[in-house]
């Protein structure tokens, strides 16, 4: 089964029971563990434990941004008639038609329009049909939480061909590095041979056993048999965790760190300008294996 990548993109659309179509938007970039951040509109906030739980089934790391859009349609409020307030509002029109004869009866619009006589009715939320908007919501979620799962794998297919062809560079770059130190010795006699003679004006009056001894001292201190060793080792370790089935981002970082420090130490003991680009392309491949393990999930 193919690693996963935390980096990906995925839509899904529906509608509604009561035919209101809505759209779910997820993104999910690179995150240390897993962060869902729902944006949910008016009404649905409820969902905002159960979409997590959901999440959390599907991924263990990445930043991950769900966006619900509701289409809803613009509804002008309803107008209901207070037949009470009516009333009340006719009496005191007819009370002063006594009081003022001949004057002009009140328009219509005019009586209509007195305090309380319309009132906006208030639409009592039907529990079951706000129920059956809630689970085509989760449902569309559900589908596209599977999509991204697809993007994810899709793209970690592409990510562990190249993680796979970052790893078969440094194994060729440790194989170049194991031959150029199994040269130091003969390269430190060489050098410390001529130093010598310089210093000497072409005379020998250094002991043969001495000489050794100094070249012997300088190839210890160079040695990188170990780095060397525990560079190819880390090589197997992380091939091994590209053929695993389970989430390895976190041990693949953990192990590019561990391929650093062999690269730094190796670098630093380095005897030869030959070994020392070697070490410097090994941090240079190993830099670019980090910054794709971070996509790993």
């Amino acid at each position: 089964m193919p690693i996963r990548s935390m980096t990906g993109f995925s839509r899904a659309t529906g509608t509604m029971p009561d035919g209101t179509p809505f759209t779910w938007e997820l993104r999910s970039v690179n995150g240390r563990g897993l962060d869902v951040r729902l944006r949910l509109p008016p009404g649905m906030d409820v969902l905002e434990t159960p979409l997590r739980e959901a999440a959390g089934a599907r991924f263990s790391r990445g930043n991950v941004t769900a966006n619900l859009t509701v289409k809803r349609e613009e509804r002008a409020p309803k107008l209901v008639l207070d037949q009470a307030a009516l009333e009340r509002a006719m009496a005191l029109v007819r009370e002063l038609a006594e009081r003022m004869p001949g004057a002009a009866a009140p328009r219509p619009e005019a009586v209509l329009a007195l305090p309380g006589v319309l009132r906006t009715e208030i639409e009592v939320p039907d529990e079951g049909a706000e129920a059956a908007r809630r689970a085509a919501v989760t449902e569309g979620f559900g589908q596209a939480l599977a999509d991204l799962f697809t993007a994810r794998a899709a793209e970690g297919a592409r990510l562990q061909a190249i993680l796979a062809t970052l790893l078969d560079e440094i194994a060729a770059l440790r194989e170049q590095a194991v031959v150029e130190a199994a040269r130091q010795p003969e390269a430190h006699r060489a050098r410390l041979s001529a130093a010598l003679a310089e210093l000497l004006d072409g005379e020998r009056r250094v002991p043969e056993e001495r000489l050794a001894a100094e070249v012997a001292l300088l190839a210890a201190r160079s040695d990188v048999r170990e780095e060397l060793d525990r560079l190819g080792a880390h090589v197997e370790a992380a091939r091994a965790l590209l053929a695993e089935t389970t989430p390895i981002g976190r041990k693949l970082e953990f192990l590019t760190q561990e391929f650093g420090r062999e690269s730094n130490t190796l670098g630093a003991k380095s005897g030869s300008m030959a070994l020392t680009r070697i070490s410097l392309e090994l941090k240079a491949a190993i830099e670019r294996l980090r910054e794709q393990a971070a996509n790993v999930e």
